[in-house]
């Protein structure tokens, strides 16, 4: 007996792009867990960094203060998926600001350090997999902070697709192109090779607005900003869906 056609943006991801999609995690799993995860302590932390890594910090820093900007401020009652958490820090004030949040990443290791740092008070479902996994149940909002920027301009927009199927709103970051971020990240490679992520893919914000607009009709962007903060430059896009 045939199998039944995919019927929502997450099935039909699946079945065409998952393949390469779940490479990638792949790739991000090993980079976090067991290449570079002091490094990214380190940097979430108020440990002495590098000066470079000190602009990275404050650059993440003023996108979380973004992206949570544009969420109501009480979120009681809201349910909110940090999708791609590390250690947490976004999962924590968006906690203390009322919602119930999930908080996920690939890495164990990066969720361990998320736990320990968290109040125990805190109404936080910490987890390790996949943001994509439909077991996580809907939610009132999405939070994707740059935990797309490695992956595809099409892959992009298919898990903003399938995250929107269960969200009121989906506030993520990609890495915009430009001649700047191109050498920046060429220059990046001078870190030690152990600090290095997985290559990041820099995506042309006309083109993905574009790609949203016409796969995703019933998305709407209702916010965008860019964080540039020396070595990091990162833009966010809200969109709300219908």
């Amino acid at each position: 007996m045939a199998s039944a056609a995919p019927t929502t943006q997450a099935e039909r991801f699946r079945d065409t792009g998952s393949a390469r999609y779940d490479a990638y995690r792949g790739r991000l799993t090993t980079y976090f867990d067991s290449t570079a995860k002091k490094a990214w302590v380190d940097l979430t932390s108020d440990a002495p960094v590098s000066g470079i890594r000190a602009t990275v910090r404050a650059g993440r820093d003023r996108m979380r203060a973004t992206l949570l900007s544009w969420l109501p401020a009480d979120l009681s009652g809201r349910r909110l998926l940090d999708a791609g958490c590390g250690t947490g820090s976004l999962a924590v004030e968006a906690a203390e600001r009322g919602a119930e949040v999930v908080a996920i990443d690939v890495s164990e290791g990066l969720i361990d350090v998320a736990r320990e740092r968290a109040p125990e008070d805190l109404p936080i479902d910490w987890r390790v997999g996949d943001l994509l996994d439909p077991a996580l149940g809907r939610f009132d909002h999405v939070i994707a902070m740059d935990s797309l920027i490695h992956y595809p301009m099409a892959d992009i927009v298919d898990v903003v697709g399938a995250l929107g199927e269960r969200a009121g709103t989906v506030g993520f970051t990609f890495a915009p192109s430009s001649p700047l971020l191109q050498t920046m990240h060429m220059a990046g490679k001078l870190f030690p090779r152990g600090n290095r992520s997985p290559a990041i893919k820099p995506v042309s914000e006309t083109r993905l607005r574009n790609a949203i607009a016409a796969r995703l009709p019933d998305h709407a962007i209702a916010h965008g900003e860019r964080v540039a903060s020396g070595f990091y430059t990162s833009h966010a896009l809200m969109v709300e869906t219908g």
